[in-house]
């Protein structure tokens, strides 16, 4: 069976939303948007925005508000439009300094993330934002991330990852090993120029890297493969560290290797 097959077999299994219906949605969603006199611009966001839709996109959807608006009310009413019209059953809040992004859940499994943003705020913060309707404002894109904080997180979880093995808390031991493999893998992202966040870039990482590091991947709970799992890891990181900065590898190499068992 192909992974197309499968994917269609796999959708029409469930009770699940389909391509047109989300499509539907957002153009409804973006209709309503653009019939409220309290909203005045929208966006798409994610993958709408580049051109990346596919079978599993959720709809993301920035809505700019009226200066002249109470924010609470607005959200309260296109929150009750999800759940009384669109059929919500629940939803998340995320916070970006003063914007709210709103994720629901509806009933048929889509994922529909609206975000609330100030007139003043209102523009992109990454590639990933097309204008439908008002003005944006100019803003600076937010850096990207910083190597040097990645290279650090992954020696903070190496050294929780001895620890926790040394105290026989496997599972501890394993969720630490997760997030350095995490971490050393986001280095290698933004090495090859793919997106490291949330791992959306790990998977069109050259062939070459990405089966050595499948060895990465803890097979069971047993000490011995939990340690096996760390040696692969730390090398990595020290790999990644030496592209990086030859200056910091030579710092810190040594005291990463004389972490492990």
């Amino acid at each position: 069976m192909s992974p197309k097959d499968f994917v269609n077999d796999f959708a029409g299994s469930m009770s699940v939303f389909t391509p047109q219906a989300r499509e539907q949605l957002r153009e409804t969603l973006i209709a309503n948007a653009q019939a409220d006199p309290q909203i005045i611009g929208a966006a798409h966001t994610g993958s709408a925005a580049v051109g990346r839709v596919d079978r599993w996109s959720n709809i993301d959807l920035a809505l700019c508000l009226s200066p002249e608006v109470q924010a609470d009310q607005v959200i309260e009413k296109w929150t009750n439009r999800l759940y009384q019209i669109h059929d919500a059953v629940t939803h998340l809040d995320v916070w970006w300094k003063t914007t709210l992004y709103r994720v629901f859940l509806l009933e048929n499994t889509l994922q529909v993330d609206l975000s609330f943003w100030s007139s003043e705020e209102f523009g992109a913060t990454g590639p990933a934002f097309r204008l439908v309707f008002g003005t944006v404002n100019k803003r600076f894109l937010q850096p990207s991330t910083n190597p040097s904080d990645l290279v650090g997180m992954a020696w903070l979880h190496a050294l929780h990852v001895r620890s926790s093995i040394a105290r026989g808390r496997v599972w501890q031991s394993e969720y630490m090993l997760s997030g350095m493999r995490n971490h050393v893998l986001a280095l290698t992202c933004l090495r090859y120029g793919v997106s490291e966040h949330q791992g959306r870039g790990i998977d069109e990482l050259p062939e070459e890297l990405k089966s050595p590091l499948s060895a990465a991947l803890v097979a069971s709970l047993e000490v011995s493969e939990l340690e096996r799992v760390f040696r692969v890891i730390m090398n990595a990181l020290c790999a990644e560290i030496e592209h990086l900065d030859t200056e910091v590898a030579t710092r810190l190499i040594g005291s990463l290797k004389a972490m492990i068992p």
